[in-house]
């Protein structure tokens, strides 16, 4: 229905109810972040966090809950199957994320006890591309093109390398449609043990 937030995510024609909360699902993405847990155990943690009903998803429809996590956690938007560059990092961001889309929310969203991640994400879309957050996400974006940076742009990333240093692993990031495949061929090998 037009204009609502979702609250469940439908599985193979089953509905399941969904921990929709933002903060719930900045913790997915701090594991996805984590180097210490394999992808498997990632996919895991995104779902037994996602649902609340997890132990109920049969097993083989782990990976239509994988899918259907991923759409929810995109807000629904489509990919062409390239991996999106990565210009910002939630947890190493966090101190300058919050103010930027506290200012777009009007109001200290770390204090309500309930918001859901489709809100907080428009907040976060909306955030003033001259605050410091816009301003350090643009210069990010600008370099991972390979854009020239102007005079006064590098000068404001020497003065700030702190802030403009993006902490990520080295691998390179495995696209949703290859997370999904592993998982897959995961369950498939545990069947057959």
């Amino acid at each position: 229905m037009l204009g609502q937030l979702p609250t469940t995510l439908d599985i193979h024609g089953k509905p399941y109810k969904i921990r929709s909360d933002y903060r719930n699902i900045l913790r997915i993405f701090e594991a996805f972040a984590d180097n210490e847990i394999n992808d498997r155990e990632k996919l895991l943690v995104c779902l037994k966090r996602l649902f609340v009903d997890f132990s109920k998803i049969p097993q083989e429809d782990y990976p239509a809950a994988y899918q259907a996590a991923y759409r929810f956690l995109a807000c629904n938007t489509q990919e062409d199957g390239k991996p999106p560059i990565r210009t910002f990092n939630w947890i190493k961001d966090e101190q300058i994320i919050f103010p930027a889309v506290n200012k777009v929310a009007g109001m200290e969203v770390r204090s309500v006890p309930y918001m859901h991640w489709w809100t907080f994400l428009g907040y976060f879309e909306s955030v003033d591309p001259d605050g410091l957050f816009g301003t350090v996400l643009s210069l990010r974006q600008k370099k991972a093109r390979g854009k020239k940076l102007e005079k006064y742009e590098q000068e404001f990333w020497r003065n700030n390398k702190a802030i403009m240093a993006l902490d990520f692993e080295t691998a390179k990031p495995k696209t949703a449609d290859e997370k999904l495949s592993d998982m897959f061929n995961d369950l498939l090998a545990e069947a057959g043990d």
